[in-house]
């Protein structure tokens, strides 16, 4: 028999009651029209080369700004939510300089794979209707944070992060774009205020203005999106960071309402809480993935994740972790061999230095190293 016809109202009251079953903590709906300036900020964005190596940004722009550029048949974009909320304070440990420091979105499982599964249960409740739903987590050009904001999520406040009046900034995000003709929610405002503590804690400036992301100075990109050798400006700063960076989600007054997730699979693993350096030192590629195969961790590689560490390395000022920069001065890949480099130096007695630099200056050919040996240590 075919399916009974079903109401747009009662559709919609339908998913949002099935999404709360599947543990997502918000849900909104808006049109594929609703942010017609999204176009002129993108193209802002891209004229400035703020997305550095992120290549994939500037293609296609239309289709990335226009949800109806992406897909002719969208008629209503359903945003959802899931409240990822750490049990502690995700900063605590950037003082402990033996130790790395993750971001809290990648202290347990991917959670691409977590929300994709669940977003294809609710596509499959429009389908059976004969309406068409296309899911999206992160794998396509879809412009998450803003169509959240016109769907009445949370807004995007002065660091350009969703945040929400219900769990601060600790939302992950997936859209349903659908022919179904649902009713949309009411956009939320912004509730920033004169608040600007994500603003000044960054430790590296990114933020132009209010609401606007240099990624060329953000420490998350760089440690994560960058694929060559972190700017030596930026070094210091990152600390032990050793993917992502929390500071400008973690200060937000707006977290006082936030709660610890209620998805198990977002718990974070005791092992990525606050792993010690000379443990990621000594990875090898085969430790590597087996340590992180369902981590977003991953997705970076052995060799840009090495280059983190052994970056954090260089910020302990222990001696002791010393040896474990030095095993990488003859590294295969310059980028590794790079930070390996700043670390020893980093490290290094001053009476030790001027040996240093006669036993591993490298070859005339080694440019990239070499540069490294040259450099200021800022």
């Amino acid at each position: 028999m075919p399916a009974m016809p079903i109401s747009t109202s009662d559709l919609g009251a339908e998913l949002r009651a099935r999404a709360r079953k599947l543990g997502f903590d918000a849900f909104g709906v808006t049109s594929p029209g609703a942010r017609p300036d999204l176009k002129v900020k993108l193209d802002a964005a891209l004229a400035r080369g703020w997305q550095d190596g992120m290549a994939w940004m500037a293609e296609e722009p239309e289709r990335r700004s226009t949800p109806a550029e992406l897909w002719s048949e969208v008629r209503s974009v359903i945003m959802l939510g899931m409240n990822y909320g750490p049990d502690s304070d995700p900063m605590e440990t950037l003082a402990l300089r033996d130790r790395g420091t993750i971001s809290v979105y990648a202290r347990s499982r991917d959670y691409h794979e977590i929300i994709k599964g669940k977003l294809k249960e609710l596509a499959g409740l429009i389908t059976r209707t004969g309406c068409d739903a296309k899911v999206f987590v992160d794998t396509a050009p879809v412009m998450e944070k803003p169509l959240a904001e016109a769907a009445g999520l949370g807004w995007q406040g002065k660091n350009t992060i969703l945040v929400s009046r219900d769990f601060g900034s600790w939302l992950f995000l997936g859209a349903i774009f659908t022919s179904a003709e649902l009713t949309s929610d009411a956009p939320h405002e912004e509730s920033c205020g004169t608040c600007r503590r994500c603003l000044d804690i960054c430790p590296t400036n990114a933020f132009p203005a209010p609401f606007q992301l240099d990624a060329r100075r953000c420490l998350s990109y760089l440690s994560i999106e960058h694929e060559g050798p972190i700017p030596l400006e930026f070094r210091r700063a990152m600390g032990n960071r050793v993917y992502g960076c929390d500071d400008c989600l973690a200060v937000c007054p707006w977290n006082k309402f936030a709660s610890v997730s209620r998805e198990a699979k977002l718990q974070a693993r005791d092992d990525l809480r606050a792993p010690a350096l000379a443990d990621l030192a000594a990875l090898d590629e085969p430790g590597f993935r087996s340590l992180f195969s369902a981590s977003p961790i991953k997705r970076i590689g052995h060799q840009r994740f090495l280059r983190n560490v052994l970056i954090a390395i260089g910020n302990s000022d222990d001696a002791a972790l010393a040896r474990h920069a030095r095993r990488y001065l003859a590294d295969p890949d310059p980028t590794v061999r790079g930070a390996a480099v700043w670390a020893t130096r980093r490290l290094a007695a001053p009476d030790e230095a001027g040996r240093l630099a006669l036993d591993f200056l490298p070859a005339e050919s080694d440019i990239t190293v070499r540069a490294e040996w040259s450099a200021e240590l800022t």
